[in-house]
């Protein structure tokens, strides 16, 4: 199954405008005749008075900046027809190109550590300790750079040959730990529900009921609760990063929790979670249909090869030789995957669309652009700065996402999201911001009727708009 994007059939949002007060851009929504003005609320980023309320099938609408919300307005049309033809060709002696530099890199950096920080030549031993936890980060911008490559092989941007885009994916990613072929179907699924409460696979924000369900406490106390702890937001975080991957793989973490619809009937009784029955290794998973058995199998059988090749090497040169060179950059590399799609997909200016309202572009546009300077825009191929495109049409190779995301800006206007304040040092910022202001997602207060099915980032810190206040339920 490719994960090239899918393009459902949905009605066109008429042409509306949004305009932001800070560098993140932000969205649109439709009207029944002609474009509303933009509405600019926020106040500081930590408390926001509510603007007056505009005529709006959705009511008002609020991201947790304060700022209003209005629906995109363009078509997928509009953003392929504005992006050069040459922007769509593909190349695997370029491809190729990159992926040898990748390789360069990594092979370099290990000879010279290997050879050179040695007892022999630098006798200090935390001199040498240091110098290896250097190695262990470069590797790991490396091994993701690579990574990257792979994820381009999975969406077919890779190469014009699907033949060379699965060989050459399959074959980074099982060195990698990753089960290419389950991980491609998978995160197809999520191209086609971005944004989607119901069928997203990645980063779904947690409900209200949820958030609230999980701290013991009943819908309506949630208004009332003390601020988490920086230090339980630091922890969180810490942990995130370290299993947030592997848990994705095992027990569907972040991914949506309604497989009991899956067409096959495979998903009854299954849930997320330890012994849930969902993963990305089970070809009887729900996450697939049965016409991918062969090639969960086939993702499976490229990890017990790497498998093998890694206890070969700890069986000869030492369980600690192996640790320092490959499973430290591993989890350099899930680190940085963790938090380049949590930051892709996690923004105090995004919303979430129940099913009455979402519809691919809507969608699609539910991500946001930062950027990571130097390391984002060279050893990861661009993955953290041209993400929107991505959505629109993630057939286009990275190396003219650039000049594809300027084409399409004028289409998108202010419904194109980005972040950029700050550079490198913002997009690790934001790891923090983003975690503190985004604990779970409801419906703005002021929403009337569909407006309800459109829902945005709410917390318990005192940032940004507050949680609505609800009334207790009847026992």
């Amino acid at each position: 199954m490719a994960a090239t994007a899918f393009l459902p059939s949905q009605p066109t949002a008429i042409d509306s405008t949004f305009s932001k007060s800070s560098s993140t851009s932000s969205s649109a929504s439709p009207t029944d005749q002609a474009s509303l003005a933009s509405s600019v609320s926020s106040l500081d980023e930590d408390t926001v008075s509510l603007p007056q309320k505009e005529t709006s099938p959705y009511g008002t609408l609020l991201d947790t900046y304060g700022d209003q919300f209005q629906v995109p307005n363009f078509t997928i049309k509009q953003i392929r027809d504005a992006i050069p033809p040459h922007c769509f060709e593909r190349s695997a002696l370029r491809g190729y190109s990159y992926v040898l530099r990748d390789l360069a890199l990594l092979a370099t950096t290990f000879y010279t550590f290997r050879n050179y920080v040695t007892p022999t030549i630098i006798p200090s031993y935390p001199l040498r300790f240091a110098l290896w936890g250097l190695y262990t980060v470069l590797q790991g911008f490396f091994g993701t750079g690579l990574w990257v490559i792979a994820h381009e092989c999975g969406h077919q941007s890779f190469s014009p040959s699907k033949t060379i885009n699965d060989a050459t994916g399959w074959v980074l990613h099982s060195a990698l730990l990753v089960p290419y072929f389950s991980w491609k179907i998978s995160h197809g699924k999520h191209h086609k529900s971005t944004g989607h409460m119901e069928r997203d696979m990645v980063f779904l924000p947690k409900t209200r009921d949820i958030y609230a369900s999980r701290l013991g406490k009943m819908v309506h106390e949630v208004v009332d609760l003390t601020e988490e702890t920086p230090i339980a937001t630091l922890i969180y975080i810490i942990g995130r990063q370290i299993v947030g991957w592997p848990f994705y793989l095992l027990i569907n973490k972040t991914g949506h929790g309604h497989h009991e619809r899956q067409i096959e009937g495979r998903g009854v009784g299954k849930k997320n979670g330890l012994g849930g029955g969902v993963n990305h290794f089970n070809p009887n998973s729900p996450l697939f249909e049965a016409k991918d058995a062969n090639l969960i199998v086939l993702s499976d059988i490229g990890l017990a090869i790497t498998g093998s090749v890694l206890y070969f090497i700890g069986q000869k040169f030492g369980a600690q030789n192996l640790l320092v060179w490959y499973f430290l950059p591993y989890l350099w590399v899930n680190n940085w995957l963790v938090a380049i799609t949590f930051l892709q997909h996690t923004d105090p200016t995004l919303p979430h669309y129940g099913p009455e309202t979402w519809t691919f572009t809507r969608g699609a546009a539910t991500t946001i652009d930062r950027e990571f300077g130097f390391i984002g825009r060279s050893l990861l191929h661009g993955i953290i700065e041209t993400h929107v495109l991505h959505h629109y049409v993630s057939t286009i190779p990275f190396y003219h996402a650039d000049e594809a995301t300027e084409a399409i800006k004028p289409i998108m206007g202010q419904h194109y999201r980005s972040d950029v304040k700050d550079g490198p040092v913002g997009f690790l910022k934001s790891m923090w911001s983003s975690t503190r202001y985004c604990q779970w997602v409801e419906p703005s207060e002021g929403a009337e009727g569909a407006g309800k099915d459109i829902l945005f980032y709410r917390n318990r810190n005192g940032l940004g708009v507050p949680p609505s206040r609800m009334q207790a339920k009847a026992a």
